[in-house]
């Protein structure tokens, strides 16, 4: 599996990005905004869960590596996880790339290739209150918020209340 937008590719992740996935769940630039910094076993055990090769029956995420396509630098991971028909998907950068159009770049591809090459009509993500940067990529992307649900996740001993989305693709 290969997608490729203008600027970027993404590709399944792999055992070489164990570094950008360490680094994508311990920056807390990244997940201020997304979770609590997890224990070294606990990144251990997602990154090991996103290793298994991924199919449409899979109950794990589909894990992709995105870079840059004129440096081959790696920038960030995208993916989904498959419920009930329906695709959660969930993206996290690095830092330095954060403003650039490569969220939006990189999900509408995905979305792209999802919905044509793997039949997906229906989408969903949770956004914690307070992450603008991800809820725009996601209305950018043409999805919307269907929910709010109060004081749903702790980070950093606050309550946050998560932003539910939704999208699905109309067939004309």
């Amino acid at each position: 599996m290969k997608v490729i937008s203008e600027r970027l590719v993404m590709e399944p992740i792999s055992e070489k990005d164990w570094t950008l996935f360490y680094q994508l769940h311990t920056d807390p630039k990244v997940i201020s905004f997304c979770f609590n910094e997890p224990s070294i076993l606990e990144i251990e055990a997602k990154f090991q869960s996103r290793l298994i090769p991924w199919s449409r029956e899979s109950s794990h995420w589909l894990c992709l590596v995105v870079s840059e396509l004129a440096t081959d630098k790696k920038i960030g991971i995208i993916g989904f996880c498959l419920h009930s028909g329906v695709a959660e998907v969930g993206f996290l950068f690095l830092p330095k790339y954060h403003g650039l159009g490569y969220g939006s770049e990189s999900l509408s591809a995905l979305l792209n290739y999802s919905h044509l090459q793997i039949g997906i009509e229906r989408y969903s993500a949770v956004v914690t209150e307070g992450n603008i940067g991800s809820e725009k990529v996601l209305t950018k992307s043409g999805f919307v918020l269907d929910k709010i649900v109060p004081n749903a996740y702790e980070i950093g001993g606050q309550l946050y209340a998560d932003h539910i989305y939704q999208r699905i693709n109309i067939v004309t």
